[in-house]
């Protein structure tokens, strides 16, 4: 299988073939529509894709730059130098490096035989491991940085991992299931990529990493588990107390953090799974309402249609429930 794909990986693109017969610069139009070099990913993924691979571009060096997605560089074959915020990395083959969407790199100049996989990722693809994970990792952290930060701190973590066989292996059906995709591979992808960050935990001890404000995270990380975990009778109150913060301070990091309130996240919450009941049971609406912790119908129905533009009812309909 790797022969094979190597082989494909190893023929010149048409944005490599411009660049070597006119020793073009990159085209940023390519990438972004943003006078600043923030790399799009609608320039890349479809409008319900939420995870896609990319060969690097080789040959020309990439200027610096950040991206509004999670990136992953995975060194197929051969080497990746590039600066990561103030520090140069050299990935060897094997390697993995995760980049969120505010720190800036810039990267050299490949030969032909470097194979450079960049995985293109929306952070809330990683929504739905998001309850597998503990706060007390820097795995975890980086994903939950990615997903709810708007503080715009850079953040990266560089896996010397290339002798894990069990790592290397999910990356590679990842890889395959995009390129080569089925009537199943979403939900291989999903299962991998759930797999994978479990595998990277594991070997965390083969991890480098840059975190800024850790106090300030673990309460982000603490507070978002609370509300996955306790959702039905969650509070404000019993939250700050479990953190030993004031309730008002706590309101005021999640706020700043996430841009939303501890009670529209919990709404948030709420509204999602009584979507997936709706969906997945033949609970009736009233206990599907009082199962999410709510105990006014007029309410909940109000919210639910004001989020999903129709009420609990017309969307069971809707299904064929």
């Amino acid at each position: 299988m790797k022969t094979n794909l190597l082989s494909e990986l190893m023929q010149i693109s048409e944005e490599e073939k411009a660049i070597l017969e006119q020793n073009k610069e990159i085209t940023k139009d390519l990438y972004t529509s943003q006078t600043n070099f923030v790399i799009e990913s609608e320039k890349f993924l479809g409008h319900d894709r939420m995870i896609m691979v990319r060969k690097h571009t080789r040959f020309v060096d990439f200027p610096k730059h950040t991206h509004n997605y999670i990136e992953i560089n995975y060194v197929f074959n051969g080497k990746l130098t590039q600066k990561v915020g103030n520090q140069k990395i050299a990935l060897k083959k094997g390697e993995l490096l995760f980049l969120n969407q505010h720190i800036e790199h810039e990267i050299d100049a490949c030969a032909k035989e470097d194979i450079i996989i960049n995985f293109i990722i929306q952070p809330q693809f990683f929504e739905f491991i998001f309850s597998f994970l503990s706060s007390d990792n820097m795995i975890s952290n980086f994903i939950i940085n990615s997903l709810y930060n708007n503080t715009q701190s850079g953040q990266f973590l560089y896996f010397t991992v290339a002798y894990v066989d069990s790592i290397q292996d999910l990356i590679k059906t990842i890889i395959m299931e995009i390129m080569n995709p089925t009537l199943l591979s979403d939900s291989t992808i999903k299962l991998s990529m759930g797999l994978l960050i479990i595998e990277l935990i594991k070997h965390s001890d083969k991890v480098e990493h840059k975190e800024e404000n850790s106090s300030l995270q673990y309460l982000l990380v603490e507070s978002l588990k609370y509300i996955d975990e306790h959702f039905q009778t969650a509070s404000l109150y019993e939250l700050a107390e479990k953190l030993n913060q004031t309730h008002y301070s706590l309101s005021k990091h999640i706020k700043k953090a996430t841009k939303y309130t501890f009670k529209e996240l919990l709404q948030e919450k709420r509204l999602s799974k009584a979507k997936e009941l709706l969906d997945s049971t033949q609970m009736t609406i009233t206990e599907i309402i009082e199962e999410v912790g709510y105990d006014n119908i007029s309410y909940f129905y109000r919210i639910f249609k004001n989020k999903y533009g129709k009420t609990p009812k017309q969307f069971r309909e809707q299904l064929g429930n």
